[in-house]
């Protein structure tokens, strides 16, 4: 083999404006770091429609600044597709992962492991609750859940290879 196999993962939520682009943005930073992005296909998307077409929240970008990681994404739905061409979905609550599961269950040869993101949590914090409603302190937590989890899962995904 001359190169090795691309992974892939998309990261959901239910807007897609906040929760998903932060453990988006926060993933690719990581693989990036490691020299290893171009091993991996990284995206996010919403369960809903709200904000199809929309940035992400404003406090969510104010707070990735803050950490230097960049963050570049418009807000999508999950689609059939994705369920046939991500090797993972990973979603931050218990009802994306309802809502997953259901459309997930619809799509033939769906080949995606579809799991919370907080399942990889060092600290077993299993939800990643939705900051939308909170303040800057909600978006700064989302972030070091998703810093904690991204680190985890890429462990396990990659076997710790450089």
């Amino acid at each position: 083999m001359a190169s090795e196999a691309t992974k892939s993962v998309l990261f959901v939520c239910l807007g897609n404006i906040c929760r998903s682009p932060i453990a988006e943005a926060v993933f690719r930073k990581l693989v990036t770091d490691k020299k290893i992005e171009n091993k991996w296909r990284i995206d996010s998307a919403a369960t809903s429609t709200y904000e199809i077409g929309s940035p992400p929240d404003y406090r969510g970008q104010d707070c990735m600044r803050k950490h230097g990681v960049t963050m570049n994404h418009i807000a999508r739905q999950v689609t059939k597709d994705d369920f046939l061409t991500f090797d993972y979905i990973l979603c931050m609550d218990e009802s994306n992962l309802r809502d997953l599961n259901r459309k997930g269950n619809q799509v033939k040869n769906c080949k995606a492991k579809i799991e919370l993101l907080g399942s990889y949590d060092p600290q077993k914090q299993l939800i990643i609750e939705d900051p939308y409603y909170g303040n800057d302190s909600d978006f700064e937590t989302v972030y070091q859940q998703c810093v904690r989890c991204c680190k985890a899962f890429l462990e396990q995904s990659h076997g710790g290879q450089e």
